[in-house]
């Protein structure tokens, strides 16, 4: 069994990860061991890590909520298994959870957030919803591929569900990089027509690529022409210009801006990206088209075999965006990642020695 516990922290902001060593606490009652396999860059990392957004634990502190991994000591059923690790780990037992909003749960631990998370060689997690991987998915799929599905591809999941997407619906994606690409894939996969807005051509044609069906580069136009716009390709689409499922994914002003002026009626936009910034807006428009705003956060375990499902029956194609890199180039990711420099989601992939 391992006695030593590697891990990459955040000991200050904007300053680069150091590498610690550490003994292998004892797991409680409740928890098991992951050997860990990929941990998956997110937004929230970089807010934590360069943006001053505080993490529930004191730094120093092992970033990292994007975790797929195999669990070498715990409950034995388990051990042996390939997991994913849920973004959030809720009680199971409070009145939120009881109520399917399990996500919510105020009771809730998030690595690398909560505790110390996945950019290191092993983890300790509460066993009770870890989401087994079965085989056969990795017949396609690498086990630090699938880390993504703890956050980048989970959350749009439970956000198109969230929103009642309908069939042949125009769904509108804003912002395709990372996780909004993932929403616009399961928002087609769904049945609707799905129109993916972003000002960076090349990740609209990966978007493309992979079956949506309208792109709209946005740069350099403002929210009537871009409205105007939009519903023309509505209407070559033969999607309806009532009802649209507007998701805001790119976590910018102007992201967010143009979601809101792209209401209409009987919308429902719905704000998956995270901005500490402010911006006007008039909130009559929701009465004067009957529409609704809806927010999400992370996804509910309960979902997470469902998005395991699509990725093993092949509905979902999850190569063309991941990219994998090993753990020890961490600094240099974080910074790329910061300066816009990869179209793909990065996984972080353990390259430790640990003889």
């Amino acid at each position: 069994m391992f006695d030593k516990i590697k891990q990459w922290q955040m000991t200050e902001l904007k300053t680069d990860f150091k590498l610690v060593e550490s003994e292998m606490p004892t797991i409680k009652e409740n928890e098991a061991l992951v050997k860990i396999a990929g941990c998956g860059v997110c937004h929230t990392d970089l807010s934590f890590w360069n943006d001053g957004v505080r993490t529930k634990m004191e730094m120093p502190i092992t970033l990292g909520h994007e975790i797929s991994g195999t669990v070498v000591d715990g409950p034995t059923q388990l051990v042996g298994k390939n997991v994913i690790i849920p973004a959030v780990l809720p009680c199971g037992e409070c009145e939120l959870c009881k109520k399917g909003r399990s996500n919510m749960c105020q009771n809730q631990l998030m690595p690398g957030n909560d505790f110390h998370g996945g950019f290191a060689s092993h983890i300790i997690v509460p066993f009770k919803y870890l989401c087994p991987v079965p085989d056969s998915i990795l017949k396609t799929y690498s086990l630090e591929q699938l880390s993504v599905i703890a956050d980048a591809i989970s959350t749009p999941y439970q956000v198109i569900k969230k929103s009642e997407l309908e069939k042949n619906d125009l769904a509108i994606v804003i912002g395709v990089g990372g996780v909004g690409v993932y929403g616009a894939l399961i928002a087609k996969i769904a049945g609707a027509k799905v129109l993916a807005i972003d000002i960076n051509d090349e990740k609209l044609a990966q978007a493309k690529k992979n079956g949506v069906d309208a792109t709209l580069n946005s740069k350099g136009l403002n929210s009537k022409e871009i409205k105007s716009k939009v519903k023309e390709i509505a209407k070559e689409l033969g999607a309806s210009k009532y009802g649209w499922k507007i998701f805001e994914f790119s976590g910018t002003t102007a992201g967010q801006e143009l979601a809101f002026n792209l209401i209409t009626f009987t919308s429902t936009l719905s704000i998956v990206g995270f901005t500490l910034n402010k911006f006007e807006v008039r909130l009559s428009n929701l009465m004067a088209f009957d529409a609704k705003i809806i927010g999400t956060w992370g996804c509910k375990p309960e979902l997470y075999p469902e998005v395991v499902d699509l990725i093993a029956s092949g509905k979902l194609n999850i190569k063309d965006f991941v990219q994998t890199f090993p753990m020890s180039k961490i600094n240099e990711v974080f910074q790329n990642t910061l300066d816009h420099k990869y179209d793909k989601r990065s996984v972080l992939v353990p390259d430790f020695d640990l003889k």
